[in-house]
């Protein structure tokens, strides 16, 4: 049985609670607000990400991470404000929500020409516009292309 699209689509907009290790937050933190709400990055986000990081590679992860989390909600200035192991953390945990198993500097190469062709493929295969592709997690993206093989 295939997914339809909009089930298809549903994973890029799902979120799900990340609880955070009490030894990354300032002691006296109580372990049951020691959560974050994030939600998968999708090709669109990390395209954005991409350009936006071509003169400062250094705000890739704060990027990623306003982008991913959307309770609390963070301005890009908060999230350089966090202390490194709790980013760190916070970075590895989007990567795997999002399907994404690659190194943090690995980011760039990710979203340039392979990425792009997969979402012309899935695009010309599926008959989906850019737009429906480009809101799809890298994970869902991958089980298409796999799926099509």
């Amino acid at each position: 049985m295939a997914l339809t699209l909009e089930q298809l689509l549903a994973g890029g907009s799902a979120t799900r609670e990340v609880a955070i290790p009490l030894d990354l937050l300032q002691s006296g933190a109580d372990a049951a607000a020691a959560k974050v709400t994030v939600r998968p990055l999708t090709v669109r986000d990390l395209q954005l990400i991409a350009g936006a990081v071509r003169d400062d590679e250094s705000l890739s992860a704060a990027l990623m991470i306003q982008q991913a989390v959307v309770e609390p909600e963070l301005r890009v200035e908060q999230v350089q404000k966090l202390p490194a192991g709790l980013a760190r953390f916070l970075v590895d945990r989007i990567n795997e929500i999002s399907g994404i198993d690659t190194p943090q500097n690995a980011l760039e190469e990710l979203v340039q020409a392979p990425l792009a062709k997969a979402c012309f493929v899935l695009a010309r295969e599926f008959g989906w516009t850019p737009d429906q592709v480009s809101g799809m997690t890298i994970g869902q993206i991958l089980l298409y292309l796999e799926m099509m093989r």
